[in-house]
């Protein structure tokens, strides 16, 4: 297990922000929808609350299985915000319901907020063990890493590291557990898969395929197993598979302007690359697209999304 602490390089990497939401949204982390959420969610209420399975569900309730797909089915961040305020008053004891929050709380960098609900996540994590042994151990280790975000947020990059290095070995130890029980769940290979292509794309002895592999063949849900091995690849320069997963992506939440931010991306570095001015216009258009739904998105990220659709504009014909 040595190699995975080589290097605190992960712990302070930007790309915290799509593991928190996905692990914490969980996305994950990643990402995590008033799309088909109250269709959905009342068909067949003796299943609804498991996002990531659908065989044999476990317990974590409506309302935080509604935020969850808010963000990464939808991504419509009003409505979840809607949605864990219920949670937390209807699911106390759910971890996912805090670690969404959490999430929340550090693309806004509300670091009060960030601290408080990390806290919340580790401790509703480590009660859940009892009962819940699975989900117990894989949002204790989830916990671990948002208090690692939080020490990052408050102490800075050098002073942080040796404590959020410490919260790392940490994670592991508690995701060990979690695979012990279940090797092949679904909500534990999404998050693990996520943590490990953050190894991948960070480190160079990791391997992405092997990351890439774990989502491909047990993590779930599948519109965000698609998504994260896009941001994989996008990471890893290699544009025509991130944009083959990216349109998979599309294909199963349409609705989802951050999908499209997220081709608008992967078309801008492949028409760089290629220097195809094609393909910059086709990024500039899924940028349009992502736009069009800024109100359901957080202010920081329209801002974001604005300054590089802003920089693919003075891509165009260049003087």
């Amino acid at each position: 297990m040595t190699k995975r602490f080589s290097s605190p390089r992960l712990v302070v990497s930007p790309r915290i922000t799509t593991l928190a939401q996905t692990a914490l949204g969980a996305a994950i982390a990643f990402g995590v929808a008033p799309w088909a959420i109250a269709l959905n969610l009342w068909v067949n209420p003796s299943l609804a609350g498991d996002p990531f399975r659908n065989r044999e569900p476990h317990q974590i309730g409506d309302q935080t299985e509604a935020a969850f797909k808010a963000i990464f089915q939808q991504g419509n961040y009003p409505a979840a915000e809607r949605y864990l305020e219920q949670a937390l008053t209807k699911e106390p004891n759910e971890p996912l319901a805090y670690a969404i929050k959490a999430s929340l709380a550090y693309g806004n960098k509300d670091w009060a907020k960030l601290d408080t609900y990390s806290k919340k996540t580790l401790e509703t994590g480590q009660k859940l063990i009892s009962s819940d042994p699975l989900r117990g151990n894989l949002y204790t280790a989830v916990g671990h890493f948002l208090e690692g975000a939080v020490v990052i947020s408050r102490e800075g990059t050098v002073n942080g590291v040796p404590e959020a290095f410490s919260r790392l070995r940490q994670v592991y130890e508690y995701l060990d557990k979690a695979e012990a029980i279940s090797a092949n769940d679904p909500e534990l290979n999404l998050i693990k898969g996520y943590m490990d292509l953050l190894l991948a794309v960070n480190l160079p002895f990791a391997s992405p395929d092997q990351a890439i592999g774990r989502l491909e063949q047990n993590a779930a849900p599948r519109y965000l197993v698609d998504r994260g091995i896009a941001l994989a690849y996008r990471d890893l320069k290699r544009y025509p598979q991130a944009l083959e997963y990216v349109n998979r992506a599309i294909t199963t939440t349409s609705d989802n302007p951050e999908v499209y931010y997220l081709k608008a991306q992967i078309l801008k570095q492949l028409g760089q690359k290629e220097k195809s001015q094609q393909m910059i216009q086709e990024a500039i258009a899924n940028f349009d697209k992502a736009l069009a739904k800024k109100s359901q998105l957080p202010g920081g990220l329209v801002k974001q999304i604005e300054g590089e659709r802003s920089r693919a504009v003075s891509l165009k014909n260049p003087g």
